[in-house]
């Protein structure tokens, strides 16, 4: 309905140049709500996705731009993002810290080592020419389908099967339907959420090389920008419970899609930021209240950790 209103009330929207336009430029924003969608699906939240994004592929092309071959240097770069992923996790299914205060503490601390110690500039220009590995953000499939888009379809693809016809994902659906009762049925819940937030970060990183491909830029400054709503307004407004245990990739795509179009169309009729961000907002909480009322959390399936 919405993409049918915009057609007939945007004069220049139903383009294919405008529409492959809008594909692109929320497929970094797809690409990490599937690994949020991993982890809300298993009853938690990882608040951590853009700073790890930000600075794990950031560090890899700064050693990268020092001199370090490009292979070590997104070698080391994944290996921070695999490291603060199994951090999260061991903060949230061993020390029993609640997700959303784990992943907020953490999503701080990175970004202020990151700038201390990692990346000491807002903008890091990529200068160098970075030959086959540039065509992942700015390639085109038959010379018409940005890469990023088809990246990240690809993406969706393997998280749909991981999650429905592995035993890996039947396991997350279980943690996040009732934690106890996947323990209780032998389900290794702890390191099954380790495994979670590590998924997640390396999604954030294959994100990050994706966006930093693109545009030849990282811009630090997402880091602590409100990307990380925009994340969870995707996830939500496709239809995954924050109860967990529900959802599918499904609803990822077609989240993905709803929020390019909003965006779209407000950018074509020149919506000022400032209001586009209390439109988000709104839609956001309104998601919310409908998921609290479609999926209510009682005491027993709220719990998030052993006892």
């Amino acid at each position: 309905m919405l993409f049918v209103l915009f057609s007939v009330a945007l004069e220049s929207f139903f383009q294919v140049s405008n529409l492959l336009s809008l594909l692109q430029n929320v497929s970094i924003l797809g690409i990490l709500a599937i690994g949020m969608s991993v982890v809300i699906i298993g009853r938690g939240i990882d608040l951590t996705m853009v700073a790890v994004m930000v600075f794990s592929v950031g560090w890899s092309f700064s050693m990268y731009l020092d001199g370090m071959a490009i292979g070590p240097a997104l070698a080391l770069g994944l290996l921070l993002a695999l490291a603060i992923g199994a951090v999260n996790g061991i903060l949230i299914a061993y020390v029993e810290i609640p997700a959303i205060f784990a992943t907020l503490a953490m999503a701080t601390a990175i970004s202020g080592l990151g700038r201390f110690a990692l990346v000491d500039t807002d903008t890091l220009f990529i200068t160098q020419d970075l030959g086959l590995l540039g065509q992942i953000g700015s390639g085109r499939l038959g010379a018409v389908v940005p890469m990023p888009v088809v990246l990240f379809l690809v993406l969706a693809c393997l998280a749909y099967v991981g999650l429905r016809f592995t035993r890996y994902g039947a396991f997350v659906y279980a943690i996040g339907d009732n934690y106890m009762a996947a323990r209780n049925n032998g389900i290794a819940n702890r390191p099954m959420t380790v495994l979670m937030y590590t998924v997640s970060a390396a999604i954030a990183f294959a994100a990050g090389l994706i966006m930093t491909t693109t545009v030849s830029t990282v811009n630090t400054k997402l880091a602590n920008s409100t990307m990380v709503y925009d994340i969870i307004l995707v996830v939500v407004i496709g239809g995954i419970g924050l109860s967990g245990g529900k959802g599918s990739i499904r609803n990822v795509l077609s989240g993905t899609i709803l929020i390019g179009l909003l965006l779209n169309g407000m950018t074509i009729m020149n919506i000022s930021y400032s209001v586009q961000s209390i439109i988000k907002a709104v839609i956001l909480l309104a998601a919310i209240i409908v998921d609290s009322m479609l999926n209510p959390r009682d005491e027993q399936t709220s719990q998030q950790g052993d006892i």
